[in-house]
């Protein structure tokens, strides 16, 4: 039996999601976090199956990378196997939990198989990579990455950085009340916000100015461990980037619900606040357990939530794991 370990990704946001006047499309900043985690098993089996959160999707991966493997190593044949999820983070939330599925997926089979494959190649035979590559970056090496965007369709979008976060910061994680919709954009849904973004001068200066966020603000203050700083650069980066998606979305953020769970953390006197992806996750970065902890609760008194609904996380600055 082979058990593969990989970690939830916060996604910060794209550099340049409609494609024109850089020369690279997407690119992207995010963060691994060791809390929820995915963890699955793969054994010989007569048959395909798949068992657990998510199985079906599993299945999927599983016979597409098996498909892509048999044509790429001139394989014949490549035996079934049964795959056990024992747990999974939440899909479509905002936790990049199909990228850490797939490569999960595959790393498992290709260790069972004894092929000898990187996680681009592995990302490549399962489908990934399409936009975003922080998932598939994170899952090598954790930390908080950057991205530089594709050149073309085939290509994977280069890490430009990665960075240990600091030990002692907290992300403070909230999924909110889900009368608006328990999930981010997804699927045709998320096609559709991509073809219908304009390229021009305002699309450009957004770029520049997320780009001078990363570089001149996020980076350095992460290196210092200048909490406010890197907070208020994070905060102003993750709103910008949602300005190119207000018509998809409504707002900055994906719903009423999420923009007003961004300002009670904000009047908390946390900086560094926002939507993960298409949301409805939000992040907050404290600096230390306690400060979260307490934030958390007084998070989940003001809006009447579940215990479930907040929780608290580290960085994980690390890969996935072969256990």
């Amino acid at each position: 039996m082979v058990s593969v370990q990989a970690f939830a990704r916060l996604h910060f946001g794209l550099l340049n999601p409609e494609g024109g006047g850089a020369g690279r499309a997407f690119g992207g900043v995010g963060l691994t976090i060791g809390r929820p985690d995915l963890c699955l098993h793969v054994e010989p089996a007569a048959s395909w199956s798949a068992e657990g959160p998510m199985a079906e999707r599993a299945l999927t991966f599983a016979q597409r990378f098996q498909e892509s493997s048999c044509r790429e190593e001139g394989r014949e044949y490549l035996p079934h196997r049964r795959i056990h999820i024992e747990r999974a983070m939440p899909a479509h939330v905002g936790l990049g939990s199909g990228t850490q599925l797939a490569l999960a997926t595959a790393r498992a089979l290709a260790e069972s198989w004894n092929l000898n494959c990187d996680t681009p190649t592995l990302a490549r035979r399962v489908g990934r990579g399409l936009r975003s590559a922080l998932g598939i970056h994170g899952f090598d090496l954790g930390g908080f990455l950057v991205e530089g965007g594709k050149r073309s369709n085939d290509s994977l979008s280069p890490l430009l950085a990665r960075h240990a976060f600091p030990e002692q910061w907290r992300l403070l994680l909230a999924l909110p009340g889900t009368s608006e919709g328990p999930m981010g954009l997804n699927g045709r849904d998320e096609i559709a916000a991509f073809a219908g973004l304009k390229t021009g001068s305002r699309a450009r200066a957004r770029t520049d100015a997320l780009c001078r966020l990363v570089l001149l603000g996020m980076l350095p203050s992460l290196i210092e461990r200048d909490l406010e700083a890197f907070g208020e650069a994070l905060f102003e980066f993750n709103a910008r980037a949602g300005e190119a998606f207000v018509s998809s979305q409504g707002g900055l953020y994906a719903s009423p619900r999420i923009a007003a769970t961004v300002a009670f953390l904000r009047d908390q006197h946390l900086r560094g606040v926002g939507q993960s992806s298409w949301g409805p996750l939000v992040f907050a970065v404290v600096g230390d357990e306690d400060r979260a902890e307490w934030t958390a609760e007084r998070l989940r008194r003001h809006f009447e939530w579940e215990p479930s609904q907040v929780w608290v996380a580290s960085a994980c600055n690390r890969g996935h794991r072969l256990l």
